[in-house]
């Protein structure tokens, strides 16, 4: 006898009343019907129980389970037949307590193996939620009130002889059972049901309704488990790999261990760039292998045999060497043979993985120190495994390339081909003072004097609402699409377990109907890869319908990211093709500007386009700076970003998602010093009066009417921030010019509010001129605003 807590509960709405009366009236029905099958054994049994009146009327005392188990075991030998007992997990037991007192054979073993110092526990269940599953049993029972709490419980029960832990689903019959009012139990009430609906997590609710001890609950249920061990070690195994800690080795292999039932299972790998597969030659840039030591390069067609290597390297399968002796016997005992047996390795699989569509191909190894305990049957467990180490291989692959990338950022920095030749003196600098003998020589800080800064900024408004609603829409339909598969498989299979996904799946449903929150979506996600998955695969063998079902469900998802991306998709389609459109034409319209008059120039693609030039005398060489090209970049940049506004407004009309922009340019009439930053590669204000500037330029696009909530930035207008009278009555030559062009409309003279660190700024707001069929080639030329500028 086996159990988890004592039978007397000082705590408990039940009281637990062992009695096998239901199994006693199943057979009593059968004595006088002498034709069926059961009367004989029926007559026996009865017969033989109207001795024991205590097995029929019940008792508490547990000690009385020792005393009559010859008994209990004939009563309940129909329940656990003989032909099952060794494939059967069952056992009968008292609910909640879990002290179980007849076992099948596998059960037995597996109890044995866990140890004399284990108890039943339930996963994540804790003493309150006890309490109130059986009030809800109660619920039921009495009142016929029938409260969806199912969840599946789950046993961890150590394998000591393995050591490893085995994970078990349970699943409970309680069709022995029934459960009595005491004259202590208060009515419950329509209200009071009410009440508890709203109070799941008030334990001195459900106690006032349901006083312990107040109904007795006499019989018993039958417990069967199912090993669930390889849909856990593959939730494992994702959680550990998508973790991806210094612990990484150590958790997959016990994953594994537990996979193969091998208790010192080895696990290896490395990631491999096959350079040239002429000549197989492979760079080891990352590895933990078993069978490669501490080599930079391998000679792959001297290294493997040309079985491995073919399948390896050209074909990507998978190789198992069931007996490392026989295989060096048949290779000559080549170099791939002396390093598996020198790491002690019987047997091997080895798992080749192309992680990117490049170069990189990851090489899995899985070994044992015995022969033929891993061989050709066994790897093909590895088939629900692979796509996870593939997923976790491809992001390991990506956060290289990043560190790669950053790694690039942080030594290098491309250079803006205006002012290249200052660099390039300093660099000549640098040698020359490492050929004189110079200690301690130094690249000379690049700073560029006097250069008067131009920004813009088109922004999508509301990007960040639309993406909400889009992403929330997409899963809304996912989820509608999971209820769909799983009521089907509830008219074919009734599952309670299905019943229970479907409320689970229905809650994260209504969850997002009422907004989404930060981790929604990657909770979502993952209680659909981890609870509901498993049990589509099941869904898809029941029948060729359910399997259609599936499939509806399946082929909705993005074949890359495996969530429902439509609107999402069309929505970041839409804002790719806008911004591209946006830094295309701006860069086009830029290497024109160049051709005025060298300056600097940068470009950022967020939720939008926004860019940076300065413009000024020490920024070039060879060329005399003159306060007009200042004035017509001025000028360009207002009718470029005119025409951005245009083509923004031309777009809406093929766009799936309707997106808008707000414009604005941000005027600095006093010169200023930029810098070139070492440590962030980059050019930066220089001083901290010009700060001011960058602290501006961060915060405008939040700015509002003074004395007002109204934002600044508005689509359909451009909005030109200046603090200098000057600077306005210089844009309004510009406005009143492109008004005669017919690019803009009418303008507002605004005054904004301040905010920190800035006060004073005023704005000219001016309406955009939207054509009904906008044409590049109808805009005006450089020429033409040349000329126009000397005219006037």
């Amino acid at each position: 006898m086996r159990q988890s807590e004592d039978l007397k509960y000082n705590s408990f709405p039940l009281q637990l009343q062992v009695s096998f009366e239901k199994v006693y009236l199943f057979y009593k029905k059968y004595v006088r019907n002498k034709k069926h099958p059961y009367h004989k054994s029926a007559k026996f049994l009865v017969e033989y129980l109207d001795n024991y009146p205590e097995l029929i009327n019940g008792f508490t005392d547990e000690a009385l389970l020792l005393k009559y188990k010859d008994q209990i075991d004939l009563l309940l030998e129909g329940l656990f037949p003989e032909i099952l007992t060794n494939n059967e997990i069952k056992a009968a037991s008292i609910p909640f307590s879990f002290t179980s007192f007849k076992f099948s054979n596998r059960f037995k073993n597996i109890i044995q193996n866990a140890g004399e110092d284990y108890k039943f526990i339930i996963r994540n269940f804790h003493e309150n939620e006890l309490y109130i599953h059986g009030c809800v049993m109660i619920l039921s029972y009495c009142y016929g009130y029938n409260i969806d709490l199912k969840r599946p419980f789950f046993f961890d029960i150590p394998d000591k002889e393995l050591g490893v832990t085995k994970h078990f689903r349970v699943a409970l019959n309680g069709d022995f059972s029934d459960i009595i009012p005491t004259e202590n139990a208060p009515k419950i009430t329509d209200e009071d049901y009410k009440l508890l609906l709203d109070n799941y997590d008030n334990i001195d609710v459900w106690k006032e309704k349901f006083p312990p001890n107040s109904y007795i609950f006499k019989g018993f249920v039958l417990v069967n488990l199912f090993d669930v061990t390889p849909d856990e070690i593959l939730s494992s195994l994702t959680r550990n790999l998508l973790k991806q800690d210094d612990n990484l080795i150590a958790d997959v292999r016990e994953n594994l261990s537990v996979f193969y039932n091998i208790k010192d299972l080895k696990l290896g790998f490395s990631i491999l760039d096959t350079v040239n597969m002429k000549f197989c030659d492979a760079k080891i840039r990352k590895s933990d292998s078993l069978i490669i030591n501490n080599q930079a390069v391998i000679d792959c067609e001297n290294y493997f045999c040309t079985d491995v290597l073919n399948s390896v390297f050209n074909k990507n399968e998978i190789v198992t060497i069931s007996d490392v002796e026989k295989y060096g016997r048949l290779t000559r005992k080549n170099d791939f043979y002396k390093d598996l047996k020198a790491n002690g390795i019987g047997s091997v699989i080895l798992i080749p993985i192309r992680v990117t569509n490049g170069n990189d191909l990851a090489l899995l190894e899985i070994a044992s120190q015995r022969p033929y305990e891993l061989n050709s049957i066994n790897q093909n467990k590895l088939k629900d495994i692979i796509p996870v180490f593939k997923a976790a291989l491809k992001r390991s692959s990506e956060d290289h390339k990043n560190i790669l990338e950053a790694t690039i950022q942080e030594n290098y920095t491309s250079i803006h081909p205006t002012v290249k030749w200052r660099f390039i003196e300093a660099a000549e600098k640098y040698y020359r003072d490492g050929f004189k003998g110079v200690e301690n020589r130094k690249l000379d800080e690049i700073v560029f004097e006097n250069v008067y800064p131009l920004y813009g900024q088109s922004d999508i408004k509301g990007s960040s609402f639309a993406r909400n609603i889009a992403i929330k829409n997409d899963l809304v339909v996912q989820l509608n699409l999971a209820v769909d598969v799983l009521n089907d498989a509830c008219k074919v299979e009734k599952l309670p377990i299905y019943e229970e996904l479907m409320f689970r799946v229905k809650d994260y449903l209504q969850k997002v109907k009422n907004g989404l929150h930060a981790g929604d979506e990657v909770g979502i996600l993952d209680f659909l890869k981890s609870e509901i998955y498993p049990v589509f695969e099941h869904i898809k063998s029941i029948n060729a319908a359910l399997k259609k079902s599936v499939e509806v469900y399946m082929n909705r998802l993005d074949p890359n990211l495996h969530v429902v991306y439509e609107e999402r998709k069309a929505y970041e389609q839409s804002v790719t093709k806008l911004n591209q459109k946006l830094a295309d034409y701006l860069d086009k319209k830029q290497e024109e500007a160049q051709e005025m008059f060298p300056h600097y120039f940068e470009r950022y693609k967020t939720d939008g386009v926004e860019h940076n030039m300065y413009i000024g005398q020490s920024l070039v060489k060879n060329k005399n700076f003159n306060p007009l090209y200042l004035q017509n970049l001025r000028l360009w940049q207002l009718k470029v970003m005119v025409e951005m506004e245009n083509i923004a407004n031309q777009l809406n009309k093929t766009n799936e998602t309707n997106l808008e922009i707000a414009s604005l340019i941000l005027v600095h009439s006093n010169p200023l010093s930029i810098k070139f930053r070492m440590d962030e590669k980059q050019f930066d204000v220089d001083g901290a009066y010009n700060i001011r500037y960058e602290i501006i330029k961060k915060r405008i696009d939040k700015a509002h009417i003074l004395g007002t909530k109204e934002r600044l930035t508005v689509p359909g207008k451009i909005a030109i921030i200046y603090s200098q009278d000057k600077d306005a009555n210089e844009y309004l030559m510009y406005i009143k010019y492109l008004q005669s062009k017919n690019y803009l409309g009418e303008i507002e003279n605004l005054e904004l509010e301040d905010f920190q660190g800035v006060s004073g700024l005023k704005a000219l707001r001016i309406e955009v001129v939207y054509r009904k069929n906008f044409q590049e080639k109808s805009t005006l030329t450089i020429d033409q605003l040349i000329q126009d500028l000397k005219a006037n």
